[in-house]
């Protein structure tokens, strides 16, 4: 009897210990998916990383189709900059580099290497320096080519890295963003001077503290102070900017070009007429244009915890110009086209906070620029042209 009443306390204290087992991993689980919706709902995030991408030995530069020109020295270094966002599961990469274009067909080698981020949610975008490497492949009259194809695989290499390295450099963060008219000696149209889109648009990320550690810069022009045919490699203008940046507290900058075809050049003429084309001028268009950035950034409100939304289409559309059929076809890079010469490129659309950005895959004119914001829904309303394709 003594026997069966051990037996069945033992059988109790089993059955106590099983019930609180399943209750203490009940409690574990719930505890695991707390902390889950935690990190889901941890608030938006920024991170930001820059590779240097100078050719050593110096390479020939590209101011556009045909043979590029050799070089002596450089003004500056050659960088990508990937400044990565992220809201709850959302993460989109938004990455400028000191190109005169980026194609999508070497946008997509670096997609294929980026860690985390759906390859869809990557905008990728060339300040569009006119002193920087050939990155299309541009045939010379025997069909030759001056692009450095070993060195375009190291800069898609260095680029994914940027961007992966921003991921890990993810940090809480707040927004503030602005439009303003940048004033002063910095752009003009160079064929039509009524139309010029003056604006500047600026998104800073401050962090924990409420500095500053991102400021991108989104404005058309074309930095061509230097240009290809003074032996010079250089990111021109958008140096300086970035440096300005830095120096007076804004943290990394990235520069994105918007509607600046047709064409929004760098106001660098002299009192005689010329043109200055000088590094000098260079320092002080860019150095203007950071300091209006900045100006118009300080009295931004902030915008806490902002919402992060990011949407991508493919198109397709004919390549009418016989000059730009032939690149595509005379290009190591072996562009896809179809059997119709229609090309597919990624046109993207990001909220963030309470703005709109939408992707332009080429230079597109001040007028579209000017009709497209019109038809925006941000409160600030962002085009990043030469993004995701460069035609």
């Amino acid at each position: 009897m003594a026997e069966r009443t051990l037996e069945g306390q033992e059988r109790r204290c089993r059955g106590s210990g099983s019930r609180g087992l399943i209750a203490w991993t009940w409690l574990v689980v719930c505890l695991w998916l707390l902390a889950t919706v935690a990190t889901a709902r941890a608030g938006f995030r920024a991170g930001i990383a820059v590779r240097v991408v100078t050719p050593d030995p110096l390479l020939p530069v590209s101011g556009g189709v045909g043979p590029s020109h050799p070089t002596t020295r450089k003004e500056g270094d050659l960088t990508v900059r990937a400044l990565v966002l992220e809201q709850g599961d959302t993460r989109v990469a938004i990455v400028g580099a000191d190109f005169l274009g980026f194609p999508s067909v070497l946008g997509n080698r670096v997609r294929a290497e980026v860690h985390g981020i759906p390859g869809t949610n990557i905008l990728i975008g060339a300040t569009h320096t006119h002193s920087a490497p050939d990155c299309y492949g541009f045939p010379d009259a025997q069909g030759r080519t001056g692009a450095d194809l070993k060195y375009l695989d190291w800069v898609c290499h260095r680029m994914a890295e940027a961007v992966n390295e921003a991921v890990a450099k993810l940090q809480p963060a707040s927004l503030k963003i602005v439009t303003g008219e940048a004033r002063g000696k910095i752009a003009y149209n160079y064929y039509a001077p009524q139309l010029y889109d003056p604006r500047c648009n600026v998104i800073q990320a401050l962090d924990a503290d409420g500095r500053p550690f991102v400021t991108l810069v989104n404005y058309a022009i074309h930095p061509e102070v230097i240009g290809s045919e003074q032996g010079i490699l250089s990111p021109d203008l958008i140096g300086a900017l970035y440096a300005r940046i830095a120096e007076r507290g804004g943290g990394t900058a990235i520069f994105m070009n918007s509607a600046q075809g047709g064409m929004v050049t760098a106001d660098n003429r002299g009192p005689d007429g010329h043109d200055i084309r000088t590094w000098t001028e260079c320092e002080r268009i860019g150095q203007l244009l950071a300091d209006e950035a900045l100006r118009l950034v300080a009295t931004a409100p902030v915008q806490a915890d902002p919402p992060l939304f990011c949407a991508a289409r493919t198109i397709s559309f004919p390549v009418d110009s016989p000059l730009l059929r032939a690149v595509l076809k005379a290009s190591p890079l072996r562009y896809p086209t179809d059997a119709s010469d229609r090309v597919a490129t990624q046109l993207n659309v990001v909220n963030v906070g309470d703005a709109q950005i939408l992707t332009i895959p080429g230079e597109a004119l001040p007028n579209i620029g000017f009709y497209l914001k019109r038809k925006m829904h941000g409160r600030e309303n962002l085009l990043f042209g030469l993004t995701n394709d460069a035609f």
